[in-house]
């Protein structure tokens, strides 16, 4: 399973010097999306684009597992926030990589040092 940031995401959509990093993750029958990364990714295309270009990145994240969050993922993610000393948002996406034993793709340096995580550096 693998479970890609919303920075990835967002490199993959804007065509990024990261994007062919990010695209064969995103084209895996196995990735999960978290509504929380359909949330950030939806609020930045909004802001950054238009909301027809944001609704079209979310149609595509509703091909892969939509994992909403429920308690025990909640409270799974507080357990990691006060572990790994991480915020509410990137708590509950390390979570969902977590219970479902997945990998975490990003480019966001807290997560660099923890386990399960395929990090690419920004240039």
């Amino acid at each position: 399973m693998i479970l890609v940031d919303t920075c990835g995401w967002i490199e993959w959509m804007t065509d990024s010097a990261l994007a062919e990093a990010y695209a064969p993750h995103l084209d895996s029958e196995n990735l999960l999306v978290p509504t929380l990364v359909q949330h950030e990714l939806y609020k930045w295309l909004c802001r950054e684009t238009d909301t027809n270009t944001a609704l079209s990145a979310i149609a595509a994240t509703q091909q892969a597992t939509v994992v909403p969050l429920d308690t025990s993922l909640a409270l799974l993610a507080a357990d990691i926030a006060r572990e790994h000393k991480l915020a509410m948002a990137d708590a509950i996406i390390y979570a969902t990589a977590r219970q479902y034993h997945a990998t975490l793709v990003t480019s966001d340096a807290h997560f660099d040092s923890l386990p399960q995580v395929l990090f690419h550096p920004k240039t």
